[in-house]
């Protein structure tokens, strides 16, 4: 077995960690061992311990086989036990161009925050936007609209491809949207078309982020939304193109985070080496 660069991602709703494995030459990455998350909750050191333990059962390795750990995120300096820390929008830039070699343009959309990327062919970040101050067009709302209509989250998503006719919402402001929402729910409108109507209002402000740095093909897309078909579809039609989405976008912050963690260890060994 390679060397092991394990990967945290402390992000405001979830942590995740994933562990990496290095190829037998030691110049190249082989497979990811193991993916494990839980509810941040409002102890980020906790949380990252809480993930990483649950990685290494899954991987059934000891925390000392794990040769480096980098962590990224909204808590990321919350982690005691890290060796680095690094932005989000380098992990999710390269963890994204890793997925999808092509990747030019990355949109990654969090509980708290969204973010537009562009990066180059080598996956360095070339110029990135973020939303401001309102999270109407990140997960944070999303969940929100679940709570007020009284549906899982992980159901707001196929309901609302059910939608035959989509109901506007037009408020910039998540607790305003939050109010058409609910005032829609009196109206007796369908809730599949109250949703639909919410995906497409999040996909025109993410759009707004990803026409800020430029449409370049290919676009992935990072983060616990790429879980949702709604918003996946809401944002294809918006941009008019397909979006690269697979089983590990969700984790494609701690896969970054861990392929960046192998480059700094061996230009360390370089560096003692000389």
């Amino acid at each position: 077995m390679g060397r092991i660069v394990a990967g945290i991602d402390v992000g405001s709703r979830m942590t995740k960690a994933l562990l990496l494995e290095e190829d037998g030459a030691g110049t190249g990455f082989g497979a990811i061992l193991a993916r494990a998350s839980t509810v941040t909750g409002a102890w980020f050191a906790r949380a990252a311990e809480t993930a990483f333990a649950q990685a290494l059962a899954q991987a059934g390795l000891a925390r000392e086989q794990v040769a480096y750990v980098v962590s990224t995120g909204y808590g990321r300096t919350q982690v005691p036990f890290r060796d680095l820390q690094l932005t989000e929008i380098t992990s999710h830039a390269t963890g994204a161009v890793r997925l999808f070699p092509l990747t030019r343009t990355v949109l990654d959309v969090g509980a708290q925050n969204a973010r537009a990327i562009q990066v180059t062919e080598e996956g360095r970040v070339k110029s990135f936007r973020m939303n401001d101050k309102c999270a109407s067009g990140t997960g944070r709302f999303l969940e929100r609209v679940a709570r007020a209509l009284e549906v899982e989250l992980d159901e707001i998503g196929p309901l609302s491809l059910r939608s035959r006719e989509p109901r506007q919402i037009s408020s910039i402001c998540a607790v305003l949207a939050e109010s058409e929402v609910i005032n829609l729910v009196t109206q007796d409108a369908p809730i599949e078309d109250i949703l639909r109507g919410t995906h497409l209002s999040i996909s025109e402000r993410l759009m707004g982020l990803v026409r800020q740095v430029g449409v370049r093909p290919e676009v992935t897309l990072t983060g616990g939304v790429t879980k949702n078909p709604g918003l996946v579809k809401a944002l294809e039609e918006r941009l008019g193109l397909p979006l690269n989405v697979c089983a590990d976008s969700e984790y494609a912050g701690t896969l970054g985070a861990a392929l960046l963690g192998f480059v700094r260890l061996r230009k360390k060994e370089k560096e003692t080496a000389a």
